[in-house]
């Protein structure tokens, strides 16, 4: 076996190619499945224990020197086509290729922010992962509600519950337990609730909250805010109307219409002829919530809205299946490459 190996590498010392297809040949004879040294390794095996130190080092060697060998003539062949391949013409049209453009979720969350920071909302942000206190419990949600259910909520503990934030709520929790009043912000980012897929619903969505809290805050003033973000949104004719409503954090709540921005309040089948189209919901901060949070409600009062992105998304660019904004075609989303840019 020792006679062997010297005389292979003798043979690659010596061994010069003229083509890559010589060089394949070469490659193929030393490492190929039925090579050189595929069937010394397999002798090996029958080598006495006493020169088995010795063979190895020779085996290794040998497959070194054929790496080496097999390196070095690809490194010419190349460097001898780069030489003489033709010079580049620097003189020839850029081949552009195509840019891509932000998503219209983005587009419409970073016009909703640019709105409520011109009013001196800041933004603020949390995970998406959460405990039951901040999603629920801090937020007066009865122990029965059925938000708790798995039915509506994705869980991914029990005892203690951990889950999938069902609103960003809970980042507004998390900024009262931590900041006392004055607060004004907004708090934008992805949650997550059991729903069957279809053109209106989707197991996931995204949501910018608000969250006002001081002095004397009143329902007044949620209403002109709510008024000031519709007509900045939408346009300066949008009407808005409140309607009676209930959520465990807010009290007293409501539902917000907005007049139909297709039909202009006339009246049309995207409204269902009744001229108006809803897009959030909102309330005066409930008590319990505030003291929930550590801020005295005998002193302070606050208001609090919530809006689905792709709600206010399908108003502005008539999107009639929320299902497109997360199936990443390009031939839809392009057509949104000079919205707001």
């Amino acid at each position: 076996m020792k006679e062997k190996i010297n005389q292979y590498l003798a043979e690659i010392e010596m061994f010069t190619a003229k083509s890559k297809e010589e060089l394949e040949q070469f490659r193929i004879k030393y490492s190929g499945k039925k090579g050189i040294l595929n069937d010394l390794f397999a002798d090996f095996k029958n080598v006495a224990a006493e020169e088995r130190r010795e063979m190895g080092v020779l085996l290794n060697d040998l497959k070194g020197k054929m790496q080496q060998k097999l390196e070095a003539l690809r490194e010419s062949f190349e460097g001898e086509e780069s030489a003489s391949a033709p010079a580049q013409d620097l003189t020839l049209p850029v081949n552009f290729r195509d840019a891509g453009s932000r998503h219209p979720l983005m587009i419409i969350r970073n016009r909703m922010i640019e709105i409520f920071s011109r009013i001196g909302f800041t933004v603020a942000e949390g995970p998406e992962i959460e405990d039951d206190w901040h999603n629920f419990s801090a937020l007066n949600f009865a122990p029965e509600h059925p938000a708790r259910d798995m039915q509506d909520t994705f869980f991914i503990e029990k005892d203690p519950d951990i889950i999938l934030r069902t609103h960003t709520s809970s980042v507004q929790v998390r900024v009262m337990e931590k900041t006392q009043p004055p607060i004004r912000m907004i708090f934008p980012g992805r949650v997550y609730r059991n729903e069957a897929i279809s053109a209106r619903a989707h197991c996931f969505f995204h949501q910018v909250e608000g969250l006002y809290v001081d002095k004397n805050v009143s329902f007044a003033d949620l209403r002109q805010t709510m008024l000031y973000f519709a007509k900045e949104m939408f346009s300066a004719d949008t009407r808005i109307r409140l309607r009676p409503s209930y959520f465990p954090f807010t009290e007293p709540s409501a539902e917000m219409d907005i007049s139909c921005n297709l039909c202009g309040g006339k009246g049309c089948g995207f409204c269902k002829y009744t001229g108006w189209v809803e897009i959030l919901g909102c309330g005066m901060v409930n008590p319990n919530v505030l003291k929930n949070c550590g801020i005295d409600p005998e002193v302070y009062s606050g208001f609090a809205f919530g809006m689905g992105i792709e709600r206010i998304t399908n108003l502005v660019f008539n999107v009639k299946d929320l299902r497109m904004f997360s199936e990443n075609d390009v031939r839809f989303l392009q057509q949104f490459e000079s919205a707001w840019q």
